[in-house]
C-alpha cells in the first residue's frame, strides 16, 4: 500500500506538470495533437492501460482519486554527495522504456520507449517538455543529442528531429539492417552499427553514407571513443580496439564467452560486463572484465555483489564506477579496489526491471528506466544541473490572441501594423526555397533625353540641369515597354534553333559558333579535330579560366617580332607572363594543327597582382553565366599585357630578336622591343584661355576609339576619319593654371610625333550607343557600294563570287565573304594608308591599292548584325 501511495504521488506530481505545460502548449490553434500526447491520469476509468498490480487492496472512489486521504511519505532527504532518489516520472504508463539519455546541451532528459515513442522532460523537476512518435512500431534503440536536434536510432531508421518534434531529417536503411549503436565521432559524422557485418559512416550534412567499414565479427551492439581508439562491443562478447582514421583492428579483447552487456572506457582503463556460458545457457558473471589500455592487457578483474547488466564511470574525485543490476540494485565501487557490500542502493520500481541507465554530462545525476514506463532521478544535491553549461530552452508562447484588438478586415485603410509579428532571424513560412525562386532586381529606366541633350562633358564626367519631370527617387513601376531598348536581341524566332540552351546562336554564323568537344573514354585521343581545323594552325582550348584572352593570344603569336622576342627571353623569375607566353608559343610552333592549353601561362598570370586588381581574373563560374561584358575585359586585358610584356622585357636585356627601322626617343633610350613596335611619342598640348600654353611628351602603347557625340541622327563617317579624330584627340577639360592659379577651362590637344611599327586601337563598344553607331555606319557603307556598283543581284542567300568581289571594288587578296548578310556588316577598310606630312600632321585615309601598309590590330571584335 505504502509503494502504491508513493506511485500515486508522483503520478500527482507530473499530471500536475502535465497540466501546466498542456495550458501553455495547446493554446495555439491548429496544433497537431500528435507533437503533444500526454499520459492520462492515473484512474481505470480513464486509463484502461495501468497495471492492476499497482492498485492491489486500494479502493478507489468512483468520482476520482481521493488522494487527500492516502498518506504521502515526507520527501526523501538528500545527503550532499551521496545518490539518492530525486523525483520520479511517468513516461508512457505500461511501455517500457528502451533508452534514456541526458540532453548535452540544455537542461533536458530524453527517454525513448519500446513503442517508438520520444519523451522530453525539463530540469529536475522532471516537467514534461515535448513528447511525440519516432517510430509506428520499432522501439528506440539509442538517442544522440545535437545543437540543432536530437537523433534516433530504431531498428531501421535513424531520424534527425527538433527538440519540438519537427523531423529535420529521415534517414531510411535496408529492411535487412538490424541497427543498435551510434557514435557521433564529430559534428558532422555519424557511425551506425548493428547486427551486421558493415558499420556505416553518415555525413549529417549531406545525409549520404560516405563509408562502409566491413567488421569481421558482426553484431556490433555497443560504440566508445577515446583519443586512441575506436571500441566496439559485439555480441559475440568481445571488444575490438579500431583506428581512429582507417577503422581497421588494433587489437582485440575476449571478454566472455557468451555475451557482451556494457562496457566503459575512462582514461587508460577498459572495463566490461557480460554473460558467460554455463550448462549449455547463459548467466551472468559477477566479474567486471578490467583492461590496461597503455599495455593492452587485461588486470585483475573486479568481483561485484550483484548481477551487473549497465556500467558506467562517475569521474568526479575519483574514477567510480556505477555499477546497476536488472532488479533495481546499484553499486558504487574503484575499478581497481574491492567492491563493498555498503555501497549497494536500490532503485524503488516496484518490482519491475531496469531497462536504461545514464549519467548527466556534470556527473551529478543518474536516471534509470524501467519495464514499467517509470523514470527514476537520482543525484547527490537537491539542486543539480545536468550539464556544467546549459543553454537556455526555448517554450511554448502564450496565446495572444485574446489581447489583441478587434480587426475590422472590411476597411481598406487598416493598418497591417496593428498585427504584431515577432522578431526573428530564423526562415519564415511564407519564405519560398531557393530552388524555386531566384532574384530578380528592378531594371533601371533609361536617363531621360532632356538630361543627355543637355548634358556638358567635363573631362570624363557629365554635368546637366535637373529637367524636373520626376519626383525625388521616384522610378516607374511599368518597365517592360523599355525591354526593346535595352535588350536588341528580345526578338527569338519561333525556329527550333532559337529555343536552344543558347536562343541566340542563329545569329551567329556557322563557322563562328562554339564547338563543343565530346570526351569519350580516350578523352581528346579520340576527337576528329582536323574535321574543324583543316590547316596547320594550332588553336587553344577554351574549357579553362580566364580563357577569354586566348583570341588575344593568337593575334600576339603571329606578330613575328613578338614571336621571336618572347621564344628568347628567359629570366630566374618564378612567373613570368613573357617566359610563359614563349613556351605557349613554342607550344603552337610544333602542335601542326593540334589544339594547345594556355594552363601554365594563365596560372603566371592569375598569380600578377596588377591583373587581379584590374579584375581581370574571373572566378570558374562567371564566363559561363554570361554576367562578365567581355568585350571591356579584354580590352583591359590587352592594355595590361602590352605594358607587363613592356616592363619584363625592359628589366632584362634579351637577344635583339627586332630592330626597327627607325628609332625614336622611346626606343632609343634603352627601351624593350615592345616599346619599339607599338609605342608612339605623343604630344599633349593644353592651352589656357588666358593664352598660357602647356605642352607635355609621353608615349603611348595603344589608342582608343573616341566616338562623335551625336543626339540626333548618326552622320556617316568613314573609319580613317575617326580613326585620326582619336589618335589626334581634342577636347575641352577643367585643368589647373599656373598663371591664373586656379582651375580654368582647357583646349587639350593630343598629336603624334612619329607612327608606331604595329598600331594597336581598343575600339570602346561597350554600350548600345557605340554599338549602335557601327551598325549605321556599316549601313552606310554598303548603301554607298551599292550605289556605286548599281544592277547587280544580291540576294540574300545568294553566294557571291570572286569576280563579283572584285567589281564591287574589293582588293583580290582580301578577306572573301560567302553571304551579302556579312557584307552588310563591313565598315572597316580593307587597308588604310597613314604618315606624317612636312608638317607634322597626321593624314590617314583608305587605302585600296596593294602596298605595303601599317599593320591594324583591333583589340574588340564587335558582331554588327540588324536588330
Amino acid at each position: 500500500t505504502t509503494r502504491v501511495a508513493v506511485a500515486i504521488a508522483a503520478a500527482k506530481r507530473a499530471e500536475a506538470g502535465k497540466r501546466r505545460q498542456w495550458t501553455a502548449t495547446m493554446n495555439f490553434e491548429g496544433l497537431d495533437p500528435a507533437l503533444a500526447e500526454y499520459v492520462p491520469a492515473l484512474h481505470p476509468a480513464l486509463d484502461p492501460h495501468l497495471n492492476p498490480s499497482l492498485l492491489q487492496n486500494v479502493e478507489l472512489d468512483p468520482e476520482g482519486v481521493a488522494l487527500d486521504g492516502i498518506p504521502v511519505p515526507d520527501p526523501v532527504h538528500i545527503m550532499e554527495g551521496m545518490y539518492s532518489e530525486l523525483h520520479t516520472v511517468v513516461s508512457e504508463v505500461g511501455v517500457p522504456v528502451s533508452f534514456s539519455h541526458f540532453d548535452l546541451h540544455e537542461e533536458m532528459l530524453w527517454v525513448g520507449n519500446h513503442g517508438g515513442h520520444a519523451t522530453s522532460f525539463f530540469g529536475p523537476a522532471l516537467e514534461r517538455y515535448s513528447s511525440f512518435q519516432v517510430h509506428s512500431s520499432d522501439d528506440i534503440r539509442q538517442i544522440q543529442s545535437l545543437e540543432n536536434g536530437v537523433l534516433f536510432l530504431t531498428k531501421t531508421n535513424l531520424k534527425y528531429m527538433s527538440r519540438g518534434g519537427l523531423i529535420i531529417f529521415d534517414y531510411l536503411m535496408d529492411e535487412s539492417e538490424d541497427m543498435h549503436s551510434l557514435l557521433l565521432t564529430d559534428p558532422t559524422t555519424l557511425l551506425v552499427g548493428g547486427l551486421t557485418n558493415h558499420v556505416i559512416e553518415i555525413d549529417l550534412n549531406t545525409v549520404q553514407e560516405t563509408q562502409k567499414y566491413t567488421v569481421e565479427v558482426p553484431g556490433v551492439t555497443i560504440m566508445r571513443q577515446s583519443n586512441r581508439f575506436f571500441f566496439c562491443g559485439h555480441t559475440s562478447g568481445k571488444v575490438s580496439l579500431r583506428d581512429l582514421r582507417t577503422f581497421s583492428v588494433e587489437h582485440e579483447f575476449d571478454a566472455y564467452s557468451g555475451s557482451l552487456s556494457d562496457f566503459d572506457v575512462h582514461g587508460n582503463l577498459l572495463v566490461t560486463c557480460g554473460f558467460s556460458s554455463r550448462m549449455n545457457g547463459l548467466a551472468c558473471d559477477r566479474f567486471l572484465k578490467v583492461y590496461d589500455l597503455r599495455m593492452l592487457r587485461a588486470i585483475t578483474p573486479l568481483q561485484v555483489h550483484i548481477d551487473p547488466l549497465f556500467l558506467k564511470f562517475i569521474p568526479t574525485y575519483t574514477s567510480r564506477l556505477a555499477i546497476i543490476s536488472q532488479t533495481g540494485q546499484c553499486q558504487f565501487c574503484e575499478p581497481t579496489g574491492l567492491a563493498n557490500p555498503a555501497d549497494i542502493f536500490h532503485v524503488n520500481t516496484v518490482g519491475q526491471l531496469i531497462m536504461s541507465f545514464d549519467v548527466s554530462a556534470s556527473k551529478q545525476a543518474l536516471v534509470f528506466g524501467d519495464s514499467e514506463g517509470c523514470v527514476h532521478l537520482w543525484a547527490d544535491s537537491p539542486e543539480i544541473t545536468f550539464n556544467a553549461y546549459s543553454r537556455e530552452t526555448d517554450f511554448a508562447l502564450p496565446c495572444l490572441v485574446d489581447t489583441l484588438p478587434h480587426l475590422d478586415w472590411n476597411q481598406d485603410l487598416m493598418p497591417l501594423s496593428l498585427i504584431p509579428v515577432p522578431l526573428t532571424t530564423e526562415s519564415l513560412l511564407s519564405d519560398w526555397p531557393a530552388a524555386n525562386s531566384g532574384p530578380a532586381p528592378r531594371r533601371a529606366p533609361p536617363v531621360d533625353p532632356e538630361i543627355l541633350r543637355t548634358m556638358k562633358k567635363v573631362g570624363f564626367i557629365g554635368y546637366a540641369p535637373n529637367p524636373r519631370t520626376k519626383l525625388r527617387n521616384q522610378v516607374p513601376y511599368r518597365l517592360k515597354e523599355l525591354d526593346n531598348e535595352f535588350d536588341s536581341f528580345s526578338q527569338v524566332p519561333e525556329s527550333p534553333i532559337g529555343r536552344e540552351e543558347e536562343p541566340y546562336v542563329y545569329m551567329v554564323a556557322k563557322k563562328y559558333r562554339k564547338v563543343t568537344i565530346k570526351y569519350s573514354k580516350l578523352g581528346l585521343e579520340d576527337f576528329d579535330f582536323k574535321h574543324y581545323n583543316k590547316t596547320l594552325f594550332a588553336g587553344l582550348e577554351p574549357h579553362i579560366p580566364n580563357a577569354y584572352c586566348n583570341c588575344m593570344i593568337q593575334v600576339l603569336y603571329f606578330l613575328e617580332p613578338v614571336r621571336c622576342l618572347v621564344q628568347n627571353h628567359l629570366c630566374q623569375k618564378e612567373f613570368c607572363l613573357s617566359c610563359e607566353l614563349g613556351f605557349l608559343f613554342h607550344m603552337l610552333d610544333l602542335s601542326r594543327g593540334d589544339p594547345c592549353q594556355g594552363s601554365n601561362f594563365l596560372r603566371a598570370f592569375r598569380t600578377i597582382p596588377e591583373a587581379a586588381a584590374l579584375g581581370l581574373i574571373l572566378a570558374d563560374s562567371d564566363e559561363a553565366t554570361g554576367k562578365v561584358n567581355l568585350g571591356r575585359l579584354i580590352q583591359s586585358w590587352n592594355r595590361f599585357i602590352l605594358t607587363q610584356l613592356h616592363q619584363e622585357t625592359q628589366e632584362q636585356e634579351g637577344p635583339q630578336a627586332y630592330r626597327g627601322i627607325g628609332s625614336s626617343n622611346f626606343g632609343s633610350s634603352g627601351d624593350s622591343v615592345i616599346g619599339q613596335l607599338f609605342s608612339c611619342e605623343v604630344e599633349n598640348c593644353s592651352m589656357c584661355r588666358c593664352g598660357k600654353e602647356t605642352v607635355r611628351v609621353s608615349s603611348t602603347l595603344l589608342f582608343t576609339l573616341s566616338y562623335p557625340d551625336s543626339n540626333d541622327k548618326i552622320k556617316d563617317y568613314e573609319f580613317a576619319q575617326i580613326l585620326k579624330r582619336s589618335i589626334c584627340l581634342e577636347q575641352n577639360t577643367q585643368a589647373w593654371c599656373e598663371n591664373c592659379e586656379k582651375y580654368q577651362p582647357t583646349v587639350q590637344t593630343r598629336n603624334i610625333r612619329c607612327l608606331p611599327d604595329v598600331l594597336v586601337i581598343n575600339c570602346e563598344v561597350n554600350s548600345s550607343k557605340e554599338a549602335e553607331f557601327w551598325k549605321m555606319q556599316a549601313e552606310y557603307a554598303f548603301k554607298k557600294m551599292m550605289m556605286k556598283k548599281g544592277g547587280m543581284d544580291l540576294s540574300k542567300s545568294r553566294e557571291i563570287s570572286l569576280g563579283e568581289w572584285n567589281e564591287l571594288g574589293i582588293a583580290a587578296g582580301g578577306n572573301t565573304y560567302t553571304s551579302i548578310e556579312e557584307l552588310k556588316n563591313i565598315w572597316i577598310p580593307y587597308s588604310i594608308k597613314m604618315k606624317l606630312s612636312k608638317n607634322k600632321e597626321l593624314e590617314v585615309y583608305n587605302w585600296d591599292e596593294s602596298s605595303e601598309v601599317k599593320h591594324l590590330l583591333l583589340t574588340k571584335k564587335w558582331p554588327i548584325s540588324p536588330g
